[in-house]
C-alpha cells in the first residue's frame, strides 16, 4: 500500500536555506503526518503558483531577512495571485560556505556566483579576499553551487549542504558580513480555517486605500484606537495605476482576538480592497496574553453596559 504524501514547493535546487527550513518544518508537523515529497522550483512565485494550479499543497518561502528586511518579491507573489495563506514561520541563522571545484584555490577564482540577496550578505568578505571576482547572480544559493560544478562559475557563497551535493571544497565556513543575519521562512497553503490561535500570534493583511488626504493616517488609527501593535508596514506599487500603493501591514495577533478582528472590520470599511494573509504562530517572539486579556475585559464591560442601556438599566 502507497503511503499518503504532502508535495511542498520550495526554492531549489535541493541545497538551499529554503530547503533547510522546508526540512525543519517538516520535523515540527507543518505539513501534516503525511511524508513530505519537495518540488523544487525556480523562484518563490513559481512556488505560490505551483499551490494554486494544485500541483503542490504547500509552499515554503522566505518572507523577511534582518539585512535586507521584507522578501518584497514574495508578498507581490502572495498577492497578486490570490487565494493562498500563511499558516506557519520559523526563523534560520544565514552564514555561508565559499565553495570551489576539487583543486582551485582562492586565488584562482575570477567569477563568483549565489542569490543576489547572499551576495549583499557577503559584500565584505568578498571584498577582502576576491575583490577582482566577477559577480555571477543565480536564482538560489544551490544553483549558484550548482553552476560552480558544472564549471559555469569558479565560486559560490551557500549552505553547506550544497557542497555535498554538488561535489565541491569549501574553502571557508561561516560566512556572513552580518554576525547573526536570520531570515524567516513561511508555509503557504491554500486558503482555509487560520492556524489556530497561540497568544503569541500574527496577522498579515494587505489593503489599499482611496487617494485622498488623510486616508492612510484614519486606516492606521482604527488600530490605535483598539491597542493593536503594528509590527510592520510598508508600501508597494500596485503595478495598476502609477501612484497607487498596497500597504502591507503586520499586526500583533490573531484574528481570533476581538481587539484585532474589530479593527480590520473598521478598515475593511475604509480600504479599497483588502488582502487576508493569514494569522499564525511567532516562535520565539513574546506574546502579549495580559495586556490582550485586559483589552478582551474592558470590551466585555463595554459590551454589557450597551447591553443593559438597550434593557433600560443602569450599571
Amino acid at each position: 500500500m502507497t503511503e499518503p504524501t504532502v508535495t511542498v514547493a520550495y526554492l531549489g535546487p535541493a541545497g538551499t536555506f529554503t530547503e533547510a527550513a522546508l526540512l525543519r518544518f517538516a520535523v515540527a508537523g507543518a505539513f501534516g503526518p503525511e511524508e513530505v515529497t519537495q518540488l523544487p522550483v525556480s523562484s518563490p512565485r513559481e512556488a505560490l503558483d505551483a499551490v494554486r494550479e494544485g500541483r503542490a499543497q504547500f509552499a515554503c518561502v522566505a518572507i523577511e531577512n534582518s539585512v535586507d528586511g521584507a522578501v518584497t518579491s514574495t508578498f507581490d507573489a502572495l498577492v497578486e495571485g490570490g487565494g493562498v495563506q500563511i499558516y506557519h514561520e520559523l526563523e534560520i541563522e544565514i552564514a555561508f560556505s565559499i565553495m570551489v571545484r576539487p583543486g582551485v584555490q582562492l586565488s584562482d577564482v575570477k567569477t563568483f556566483a549565489t542569490h543576489p540577496v547572499a551576495h549583499q550578505q557577503v559584500r565584505r568578505w568578498l571584498a577582502a579576499n576576491i575583490p577582482d571576482a566577477r559577480f555571477v547572480p543565480a536564482s538560489s544559493n544551490a544553483a549558484a553551487a550548482e553552476a560552480v560544478a558544472e564549471g559555469r562559475a569558479d565560486a559560490a557563497a551557500a549552505p553547506d549542504r550544497a557542497a555535498v551535493l554538488f561535489g565541491l571544497d569549501v574553502l571557508e565556513k561561516g560566512v556572513a558580513d552580518m554576525a547573526g543575519a536570520r531570515t524567516r521562512f513561511v508555509v503557504v497553503g491554500p486558503r482555509g480555517v487560520p492556524t489556530p490561535r497561540t497568544g503569541a500570534d500574527q496577522t498579515t493583511v494587505v489593503f489599499t486605500l482611496p487617494n485622498e488626504p488623510g486616508t492612510l493616517v484614519g486606516a492606521l488609527t482604527e488600530f490605535s484606537l483598539r491597542g493593536v501593535d503594528l509590527s510592520r508596514i510598508e508600501s508597494r506599487p500596485t503595478r495598476r495605476k502609477f501612484g497607487t500603493y498596497h500597504f502591507y501591514a503586520d499586526l500583533v495577533g490573531h484574528i481570533d482576538d476581538l481587539p484585532l478582528a474589530e479593527a480590520l472590520r473598521a478598515l475593511w470599511l475604509r480600504a479599497e480592497d483588502i488582502t487576508y494573509l493569514g494569522s499564525w504562530p511567532t516562535p520565539g517572539r513574546d506574546g502579549r496574553e495580559d495586556a490582550l486579556q485586559a483589552d478582551l475585559d474592558r470590551l466585555q464591560r463595554a459590551s454589557d453596559w450597551v447591553a443593559a442601556v438597550r434593557e433600560g438599566k443602569d450599571l
